[in-house]
């Protein structure tokens, strides 16, 4: 049997109605829409102290370890990278929430310390992830969830996202009298001026579906920018990997937070991350064909398990959360139909380990318009929630507006699991509710309920 004939074998590749070909060409494809994460990752990462050339390599190889086993493992061609919010969390809501804990208590270098204990965060639900992930015990925990908090949850983040981007690119500026306002002096500026162009840029590349609409318009902003002086050109291209990032988790500061703080904090991560994973895989499989008659996705238990297994990787080499990518459904609007396509992107992604001295250099006008993008992509799932049911609509409500309000995701969520659970009870719609929701709600409270005496 030659090669040809092993990898058709291995993968299933006639049998699906694909061809190696067109395996390839879906593997290049899914990595053209999401590489620009190799630019975005390091510039959050990094906004919360950590080394950007750590960052990138902690990215790329999580990404490639993860990507390459959902393809031989788990044999679909979805691909995985640390994912876009969760790392908007990790950097503008752990880090600082636990830099003014260990502030408070006098540690030195707090800021410095407080993204080792966000990494450790990360760990401990990834190993949570793993441990769900090998039992029953995820799909009692996906089914408890109501569907319009999911959405709720999708949207708030993309809505977060886009506040960070408009902050970054310099459009927006905090303070004055109302908190947050246009920086009428950016409009007259270079970066910010870039940032706006090339988000309409981005907007036409995706509505004429041009592949890797999202990194070309990085591209061509970074290079424009560094054409004209507008920020330091990189003084390399390639470089060999630094993984100054990794092994740097602080479990010891991460206990001493207390029980509910740093069970708040893992239990964001894990329910952005879990439902972010259902979600992706379950709407990949019904875009590939790769359902069965009864809408259940086969395999998914292998699925969602090399996501968690990419988490806790992701963790130890020193990124946030790794999770199933939904550009990956460009790869399958290709026919991409097998792990191949996900090998492919993989591959790539260890090439992205030798080119950080770019990605470190790419402005924050640059990735910017690629948050606000993103954004508008998460909020879609707004078209999902029934807003006549007021039980259902002002939970989805305050979950949608407390992301981006509290700058905060936990708190967001922990506002609108509260006010689902006292509303559907007020109401007597106790069928609506289930053990797990109203533990969550409990959860939330007490966390909420000790933070006075947490930040003294």
């Amino acid at each position: 049997m030659g090669w040809r004939e092993s990898l058709d074998s291995y993968f299933e590749i006639t049998r699906r109605g694909s061809t190696l070909a067109t395996e390839i060409i879906g593997g290049l494809t899914t990595f053209m829409t999401m590489a620009y994460i190799l630019f975005v990752n390091p510039a959050i990462l990094g906004d919360a102290g950590m080394p950007r050339d750590g960052v990138v390599a902690a990215t790329a190889a999580s990404s490639a370890i993860a990507t390459l086993m959902m393809g031989l493992y788990a044999k679909v061609p979805y691909a995985l990278a640390p994912g876009m919010g969760l790392n908007g969390y990790f950097a503008y809501s752990v880090v600082p929430f636990v830099t003014g804990i260990l502030a408070a208590r006098g540690v030195a270098d707090a800021g410095g310390k407080a993204w080792q204990v966000a990494l450790a965060a990360v760990l401990v639900e990834g190993i949570v992830f793993v441990i769900l992930s090998l039992t029953r015990v995820r799909e009692t925990v996906a089914n408890s969830i109501p569907p319009s908090l999911k959405f709720s949850i999708a949207a708030g983040i993309g809505l977060f996202l886009t506040l960070i981007g408009l902050e970054n690119s310099g459009l927006i500026a905090k303070g004055g009298p109302t908190g947050i306002s246009l920086n009428v002096h950016a409009l007259v500026e270079p970066g910010p001026i870039l940032a706006l162009g090339f988000t309409l840029v981005a907007g036409l590349l995706l509505a004429l579906r041009v592949p890797g609409a999202l990194l070309v318009s990085i591209l061509l902003a970074a290079g424009l920018g560094w054409a004209f002086h507008v920020s330091p050109p990189p003084r390399g291209v390639v470089s060999l990997p630094h993984f100054t990032a990794a092994l740097k988790l602080d479990l010891h500061d991460l206990a001493s937070l207390g029980l509910a703080t740093a069970t708040a904090i893992v239990f964001t991560f894990f329910m952005v991350d879990f439902f972010d994973t259902l979600g992706t895989v379950t709407g990949l499989s019904a875009a590939a064909g790769l359902m069965d008659e009864e809408g259940r996705v086969p395999g998914i238990g292998r699925m969602l398990l090399t996501d968690a297994v990419g988490t806790t990787v992701g963790a130890l080499l020193g990124t946030s959360t790794v999770t199933t990518y939904i550009e990956s459904a460009a790869g399958v609007e290709e026919g991409a139909r097998t792990g191949l396509a996900a090998v492919v992107v993989s591959l790539l992604f260890l090439l992205g380990l030798f080119f950080a001295p770019v990605f470190t250099a790419t402005p924050s006008y640059a990735t910017a318009p690629a948050l606000i993008i993103v954004g508008l992509l998460m909020a879609q799932a707004l078209r999902n929630i029934d807003f006549k049911d007021y039980t259902e609509a002002l939970p989805a409500f305050i979950t949608l507006t407390g992301i981006p309000f509290t700058y905060s995701i936990s708190d967001g969520m922990g506002l609108g699991f509260i006010t689902y659970v006292v509303l559907k009870a007020a109401t007597g719609k106790w069928r609506d509710l289930n053990p797990v929701l109203i533990i969550v709600a409990a959860i939330f409270i007490a966390y909420f309920a000790s933070l006075p005496y947490i930040m003294k």
